[in-house]
């Protein structure tokens, strides 16, 4: 098979490689496409905790595809059935995963690209911010996940704020049902202008979906008294210093909304699924790119840029 290997510098090599076996409860999927995540961006950049050349196909996770082969005691899957899936080196033709962590595809879903892990990693964030009718939220960072998140917020009866650098950003939050958007040029005229907007109070949710420092920064100082904080954002570039004197005089409850359990990462791909498959919410706006697998280097190259317009690519199979 062809896979993608990841060799550091920013630099990308597809390779024939042999093709993964299914062992005992595993499943290999004949993958359609994957999602490019922004928390791979670091690993193409190259980092010293790496170690290059990475696994063909890693680290790609946001595959989907055809169930391929089975391995043993694998009963309730069918060759050539669509399936999203959680895995690890998706950056290529073929992958496997264990069984318990496929999700089929209805019908309704035949012709639409889904990367099963970031829809259901925007569902368990939402779900673990425990957003409710009349509550005043901002979102910080409005990429693939953000823009999701000001969905499911806005339609759960929120009161959405967006802030973000780019203008193309802003105009695609109110698209997706923000009420309010702020560009992200200076730190205290962010605060003061969600200040006059909500009256003094600061929002009930302030979700962080950079991973950058200065945006996990700004969300304590966004957050109300008793409010709730919720990092999604992926931070993986060592330590953050937050302002821990804000954060005790508030009261925040901070939350990390970062899933590990197989379980609930698959629960929140299924729940993805059905709200897809019933066009409650549609992603589709925002696959913005779509590279061949032999194009993943112009890929990351793309997502490194960000050019105006730029949300979220997708690698085809």
């Amino acid at each position: 098979m062809k896979a993608a290997v990841f060799l550091g510098d920013g630099r990308l090599e597809v390779r024939e490689v042999p093709a993964p076996e299914p062992g005992p409860g595993q499943v290999r999927v004949r993958l359609e496409g994957g999602g490019v995540c922004a928390s791979n961006l670091p690993v193409w950049e190259g980092r010293t905790w790496f170690q290059y050349p990475l696994q063909p196909g890693a680290p790609g996770h946001e595959g989907w595809g055809r169930v391929d082969a089975v391995g043993r005691e694998v009963r309730h899957l069918r060759l050539g059935e669509r399936v999203a899936m959680l895995s690890a080196r998706a950056y290529a033709e073929y992958d496997v995963a264990s069984a318990d962590a496929i999700v089929p595809l209805p019908e309704e879903l035949r012709l639409r690209p889904f990367p099963g892990e970031p829809l259901g990693c925007a569902v368990n964030v939402f779900r673990r911010s425990e957003i409710r009718t009349g509550h005043t939220v901002a979102v910080i960072g409005l990429g693939f996940l953000g823009a999701l998140l000001t969905r499911l917020a806005s339609d759960a009866g929120a009161r959405v704020l967006a802030l973000a650098r780019r203008p193309y950003a802003l105009a695609l939050a109110r698209e997706f049902g923000a009420a309010e958007t702020v560009i992200m040029d200076d730190h205290w005229k962010v605060i003061e202008r969600v200040r006059e907007w909500t009256g003094g109070e600061f929002c009930d949710r302030v979700i962080e979906c950079t991973g950058h420092p200065w945006p996990l920064d700004l969300a304590g100082e966004l957050t109300r008294v008793r409010g709730k904080l919720v990092v999604a954002g992926y931070h993986q570039e060592g330590l953050r210093q937050i302002n821990m004197q804000l954060w005790n005089w508030r009261g925040l409850d901070v939350i990390n909304a970062h899933e590990r359990d197989t379980e609930v990462y698959v629960n929140g791909i299924r729940e993805a699924v059905r709200q897809v498959a019933s066009g409650k919410l549609d992603p589709t706006p925002l696959y913005t790119h779509t590279f061949e697998l032999e194009e993943i280097q112009a890929a990351f190259e793309t997502l490194h840029r960000r050019p105006d317009g730029f949300v979220k690519a997708l690698v085809s199979l």
